[in-house]
């Protein structure tokens, strides 16, 4: 079992890879309120996760660089999950709020309708 999940992880990546969406075109100001995004989300993930896959491709046909943390290989990113978002679960998305606090989101749709909505108004600008 180890080995079929280790093939299929490695085959999930070269797909990522090879199908890779190009980002939009975008202004200055744009690409300057988009990383302004950025800073606030960190993706809490698996590489080799289908689910964690369709959110980093989401997010660079938006042209958004997601901070990405690997909950399987990086214990602290594993502890920061369960203790922020009450699970080891991934995808994750921390949303880090003007107040201060933190916002967990589990789920590559809600993730991924949650990106559109904050990065479409700037696109469309």
């Amino acid at each position: 079992m180890g080995v079929i999940r280790w093939i299929l992880g490695k085959i999930i990546l070269v797909i990522e890879s090879l199908t890779q969406p190009k980002a939009p075109q975008l202004s200055a100001t744009q690409k300057q309120a988009i990383d302004t995004l950025a800073q606030q989300v960190t993706l809490y993930q698996f590489a080799a996760c289908p689910f964690c896959v369709k959110v980093r491709q989401a997010s660079r046909k938006l042209g958004l660089p997601l901070n990405t943390k690997d909950a399987k290989r990086d214990i602290d990113a594993r502890q920061e999950l369960e203790q922020g978002g009450g699970r080891v679960k991934v995808p994750c998305l921390r949303i880090q709020q003007a107040s201060g606090e933190a916002h967990w989101m589990y789920e590559s749709d809600d993730i991924i309708a949650y990106l559109n909505k904050q990065v479409s108004p700037i696109i469309e600008k």
